[in-house]
């Protein structure tokens, strides 16, 4: 509806009652022309069903009607001659002053609408600009617009009611539902900026935020995850309780009250989801217009009906969970353990409390051994769950008894009983059955393994009627499925057992032969290995000492000629202190007195050279021991001597490395009998592989050995049972420790194992630890263990006994 404005002439500006009464007596008849004319002007004015307000063109008011009066609630004796915009400034703003403005300045009518703020109205304005100034138009469209909000409302809550029934009838899952909820209450309803649902999980005692619609600038600092009680959400949900407001900027809650300054929010509106006394969920809206009561009333039916289908779907998704959970944990004893009596003892007890019944039983049929057609088979229960208060059903029953159950198995015909005490039944059997047992409702499902076995489960309930529902009754069929799998597979399991552990035996024995034999042909080769070192050995030292025995000799000869003939020449000097001129220049060309020094040191160096060598064809000899392949009676620490003088040179000093040091800590042994040159071949291997852990070692490198004698009564019992030694004996220590960089449990625990080592291919055979273990052991009747930690170096020790057993 638009406003229409009168035609009436043109008033003077700023026209008062004094101005006409000062008019000159010349002007007195056009004067009352005049006043007659305004006269009728006003009560034109008067009788207009919109106000009327007459403006100069600076603003003053030159006339008012009664009907703007009314709607302005203001009187005209204090308008007329007065700035329109300093009288009654809340017309001026948001619009009116600027629509007069660009009226003036256009000469253009402008229509627009405004709120009067004091009254709470909405005001149509129409500004027509003339030669004296402007006419405004006023209309109160309060009325008029507000049934317009309330029809358009009422529309968006019928369509947004429509939309949210549709989604909670549909068949998404519960995150896509509750998505396209929040997003229809952002879409329908006017004003909302944010909409969020959480739901309650009954475990964690937490609010999960599950959709969200809209946004808003400022962060909202609410979590994903929210504990009752904590935040306004917390809260809502706490006391169950819903929070409405519609003036954010007043309330006392940071959190609300943030929101209303950083976003310009209006309102908000919590709302905590319960059915049945159990929460279930929280909804909030943030809106930038406040929510009318009508709105709030429309959304709590909603929201209601939201808290039904998100209560309903998760009931689903538990009931499928269980019923998934069953047969997956059916499904797993299947492939774990073939235990045919843990898989039906569980299967039993899952559906017994899955359906929340009194009873589930499983029945077999027993054939026996019977072969005529007439008699029928034995019905046995072997496994079931009950309610305590129920007698068991456990063993076989009386054919006349369960034959009624008999008969329907071997057809493999299902019984569903709801009411059974009120059903008629052709079967006197199974009425008895019933009778005795007290059953109302009874729902048993048959099965058949592949080898022709004949069983079911069956489910009773025996405090009041029961309905089986179909999808009870097709996870029942499920399970009887799933049963019979496990039937089958039991019995493959216990055919090929037997099979399956004489293959295994035979694969054992094999693979052990194989393993004896690898070891064998490795212990040959490194046998042979160590006697053609030995050989070596023994020949270089052969030939070695044979010269040297030639040169060592042979020195004591030429010192006792040299000192022949030193005497000579001292007599010489004595007798012939002054030899002619040519002997003189010949001694001093020679420097006789420094070549007779140093013929004696040379001498010296010799004799020292000669015994270093011998000590070293010694040693050598000692380590070989080609004449000790018996047991005898020796010195480990001559043996250890002899196996760090062939290592000297790994030892010592090179140009990318520093000396490693070995501390001897040597006690008091006895001559042990053992095998001599199988010791020096495991000294050898310990002393190796010491060397080789100190060679990314920084400084210190130190192998420290020690050795000492304990008694055999130290042991403990399993080493005493272990060894065939005289518990009286003395046994003799030896520790070799490096300070490298140790090893790991699970390496530690390798070392001992043929063909196992660390060493980069090419490097290490594997062999020399274990070659080491056997000799010890089996040669010695000893022991060799390994201590090691990870950063702290690693310690063997081995401890042999001093004499050997007298059978040995």
């Amino acid at each position: 509806m638009s406003l229409h404005r009168p035609s009436s002439p043109s008033l003077p500006v700023r026209l008062t009652g004094d101005s006409l009464s000062t008019m000159t007596a010349f002007q007195t008849g056009k004067s009352k022309r005049l006043h007659y004319t305004l006269e009728e002007t006003k009560e034109i004015h008067n009788h207009l069903p919109d106000g009327f307000i007459s403006l100069d063109h600076d603003g003053y008011v030159v006339a008012i009607n009664a009907r703007a009066e009314q709607i302005l609630c203001c009187d005209r004796l204090q308008v007329i001659g007065c700035l329109l915009w300093e009288t009654i400034p809340e017309i001026a703003q948001p619009h009116g002053e600027n629509a007069c403005q660009r009226a003036l300045e256009h000469q253009a009518e402008i229509h627009f609408e405004q709120p009067y703020e004091p009254y709470g109205l909405i005001l149509e304005i129409v500004v027509s600009p003339h030669k004296g100034g402007l006419f405004l138009y006023l209309r109160d469209v309060t009325a008029h617009r507000k049934a317009t909000a309330s029809l358009q409302e009422h529309t968006r809550l019928s369509t947004l009611n429509t939309i949210i029934s549709q989604v909670l009838a549909g068949s998404d899952p519960l995150p896509a539902m509750l998505s396209r909820c929040m997003q229809a209450l952002v879409d329908e309803l006017e004003g909302i900026a944010l909409a969020r649902i959480w739901t309650f999980d009954r475990e964690s005692n937490f609010l999960d935020l599950r959709a969200i619609a809209g946004s808003i600038s400022s962060p909202t600092d609410l979590a994903p995850r929210i504990p009752l009680g904590i935040s306004i959400v917390g809260l809502i949900a706490q006391s169950r309780q819903p929070y409405r407001t519609n003036q954010l900027n007043r309330e006392m809650c940071f959190e609300l009250q943030r929101w209303a300054t950083s976003d310009h929010l209006a309102a908000f509106v919590g709302y905590p989801l319960v059915v049945d006394d159990r929460l279930v969920g929280v909804i909030t809206l943030l809106s930038k217009a406040p929510i009318r009561e009508g709105t709030y009333a429309a959304l709590q039916w909603i929201f209601n009906s939201m808290a039904i289908a998100i209560d309903r779907s998760v009931a689903r998704a538990e009931l499928l969970s269980r019923r998934e959970s069953l047969l997956f944990r059916l499904a797993s004893q299947i492939r774990n353990s073939l235990d045919l009596d843990t898989i039906l003892g569980i299967a039993v007890q899952e559906i017994r409390q899955l359906f929340n019944i009194d009873g589930c039983h499983f029945l077999w049929c027993l054939m026996g051994n019977n072969t005529q057609a007439e008699i029928l088979p034995t019905l046995a229960i072997t496994h079931e769950s009950i309610h305590p208060e129920l007698p068991s059903l456990l063993g076989e029953h009386a054919p006349e008894l369960g034959q009624s159950l008999v008969e329907r198995i071997l057809r493999l015909e299902s019984l569903q009983l709801e009411d059974a005490r009120n059903e008629s039944t052709e079967e006197p059997g199974l009425q008895t059955w019933i009778e005795t047992w007290g059953i109302q409702s009874f729902l048993l499902i048959p099965l058949e393994t592949h080898s022709g076995q004949l069983g079911a489960i069956a489910c009773s309930h025996c405090r009041e009627p029961r309905h089986w529902s179909q999808p009870e009754v097709e996870l029942l069929y499920a399970v009887t499925n799933q049963l019979a799998i496990a039937i089958d597979q039991a019995e493959l399991y216990a055919q090929t057992r037997a099979a399956a552990f004489a293959a295994q035996a035979q694969a054992q024995q094999l693979n052990q032969t194989l393993q004896e034999l690898r070891q064998t042909q490795a212990k040959m080769i490194q046998n042979e290995k160590m006697s053609s070192l030995g050989q070596l050995v023994a020949g270089i030292a052969h030939e070695i000492n044979n010269p040297v025995g030639f040169v060592s000799g042979n020195l004591s000869y030429a010192d006792t000629y040299f000192k022949d003939l030193v005497g000579l020449l001292n007599l010489y000097q004595k007798h012939y202190p002054e030899p002619n001129p040519e002997i003189q220049t010949y001694i001093k060309n020679i420097d006789l007195e420094f070549l007779l020094d140093d013929y004696a040191s040379l001498l010296n160096s010799m004799k020292i050279g000669t015994e270093r060598i011998s000590k070293i064809v010694l040693s050598l000899r000692n380590f070989s021991r080609l004449d000790e392949a018996e047991v005898k009676a020796v010195d480990l620490h001559h043996g250890i001597d002899s196996t760090l003088l062939i290592l000297q040179n790994r030892l010592k000093a090179h140009a990318t490395s520093s000396a490693i040091e070995v501390v001897k800590n040597y006690g008091e042994l006895p001559l042990i009998d053992c095998y001599a040159s199988q010791l020096n071949q495991v000294f050898l291997n310990l002393l190796s592989n010491a060397i080789d852990a100190l060679q990314d070692r920084s400084e210190p490198r130190t192998i420290t050995i020690t050795t000492s004698v304990r008694s055999a009564c130290s042991m403990n019992e399993s080493e005493t049972k272990a060894s065939d030694s005289r518990t009286d004996e003395p046994w003799v220590v030896v520790r070799i420790q490096d300070n490298g960089h140790g090893m790991a449990e699970d390496v530690r625990q390798k070392v001992f194992d043929p063909f196992f080592t660390t060493k980069p291919v090419g490097q290490g055979t594997g062999l020399g630890l274990s070659i080491s273990h056997q000799i010890i052991v089996e040669k010695h009747h000893g022991w060799l263990t390994c201590e090691s930690q990870a950063g702290q170096g690693t310690e063997f020790i081995i401890e042999i006994p001093a004499h050997l057993p007298p059978n040995f």
